[in-house]
C-alpha cells in the first residue's frame, strides 16, 4: 500500500512538473542576443511581431526584429524607459529626462503627450499600459537620475495614474502603492495589474468603463520591475529572472536568467510566441508553447 501511494505521489509530481515546463518550447533554451548593453528596459512588440526596447542609460531605443536582426533605431529618445505601442503604430515612451509622456512615429517624430502635474514634475514615468480606449496606465516612482538638477520629488508620493485618450493631464488611479513599478493589461481591457516593487507586491485591478479603477487585491506576494501576459492568462514578473503565474495567483515556473537583473519581458516575433528577456546588460529570446495576448 505504501509503494503504490508513493507511486501515486511520483505520478502527480512527474504530472506537474511536465505541465509546468511545458510553457517552453520542447528542447528550447535561453539564447543571448547581445550583451552590449548599460541597463535595458522597456519591451514593447509591435503588430508585425518586432520588438523595440530602450538602453536607458545611453538613451537609445533598439528594434530585434521578427527575422532575429538587431539594430539601433533611435538616439536622444528623452532617456526613455518603459514603452508601448498604440493602436495607430506609434511607440509611447516614458521620457525619463524631463518626466514627460512621448508618442514617436514610425518615422522618428516626437509629440510630448504629458508634461506635468499641475506645474510640477512628475517623480518618473516609469512604465505603461495602453488600454483599448487609448487611455494610458502609468506608474511613477522616484528614482534619482545623476542627469536630473533636483534632488528630490516636485508631487507627493509615488503613485498610479492615468492619462485619458486627448488630455494632457493625468488622474491619480491609485495612491496607496509604496513604490510602483512594472504594469499590464488585460487584452480585454477589464483587468490591470501593478507590481508595487518596494512592497514587494503585485495587485490586480478590475478596470472601469470611465478609466477608473476599483476592486483591487493582492495577487501575489512578489514585486517586480517590469510584466507581461500570455494568452492564457499566465502572468510574467521580474527581478531574479521571470517568474510564471497562472490566473490563481500560483507560481507554476522561474525560469533563471544569469545577470544581476532582469528589467521586462514581452511576447514578440510572427507568431507571438517568443518570449524577450532585457536584462539589465544583455537581451535574450526564448521559445515558447503559449502566446502573447
Amino acid at each position: 500500500m505504501r509503494f503504490k501511494s508513493l507511486l501515486i505521489a511520483l505520478t502527480i509530481a512527474s504530472s506537474a512538473f511536465a505541465q509546468e515546463k511545458s510553457l517552453i518550447a520542447p528542447g528550447a533554451t535561453l539564447q543571448k542576443v547581445s550583451g552590449q548593453f548599460t541597463f535595458t528596459e522597456g519591451p514593447a512588440v509591435n503588430r508585425k511581431g518586432d520588438i523595440y526596447f530602450t538602453d536607458q542609460p545611453n538613451d537609445k531605443i533598439w528594434k530585434y526584429d521578427t527575422q532575429g536582426k538587431l539594430s539601433l533605431w533611435m538616439n536622444k529618445t528623452g532617456r526613455s524607459n518603459g514603452l508601448y505601442f498604440d493602436q495607430k503604430g506609434n511607440l509611447i515612451a516614458c521620457a525619463d529626462e524631463k518626466n514627460e509622456l512621448w508618442s514617436i512615429t514610425p518615422d522618428k517624430k516626437v509629440t510630448v503627450l504629458m508634461t506635468d502635474l499641475e506645474g510640477k514634475k512628475l517623480n518618473g514615468p516609469n512604465d505603461l499600459w495602453i488600454d483599448p480606449q487609448g487611455g494610458i496606465y502609468f506608474t511613477d516612482p522616484y528614482y534619482q537620475r545623476d542627469y536630473w538638477q533636483r534632488q528630490k520629488p516636485e508631487v507627493e508620493g509615488q503613485k498610479l495614474y492615468y492619462l485619458p485618450k486627448g488630455k494632457k493631464t493625468p488622474v491619480v488611479a491609485d495612491d496607496q502603492l509604496v513604490k510602483p513599478n512594472g504594469i499590464i493589461g488585460s487584452a480585454d481591457g477589464k483587468t490591470l495589474f501593478v507590481a508595487d516593487i518596494q512592497g514587494n507586491k503585485t495587485y490586480q485591478y478590475q478596470i472601469n468603463t470611465d478609466g477608473s479603477l476599483s476592486d483591487r487585491k493582492l495577487f501575489v506576494n512578489q514585486g517586480s520591475d517590469g510584466m507581461t501576459l500570455d494568452a492564457e492568462g499566465n502572468l510574467y514578473i521580474t527581478g531574479k529572472g521571470v517568474f510564471i503565474y497562472n490566473a490563481k495567483g500560483e507560481k507554476i515556473q522561474h525560469i533563471p536568467v544569469d545577470e544581476e537583473w532582469v528589467g521586462n519581458v514581452c511576447f514578440g516575433g510572427k507568431d507571438r510566441n517568443v518570449l524577450f528577456i532585457t536584462a539589465s546588460k544583455s537581451v535574450y529570446t526564448l521559445p515558447m508553447q503559449v502566446r502573447g495576448q
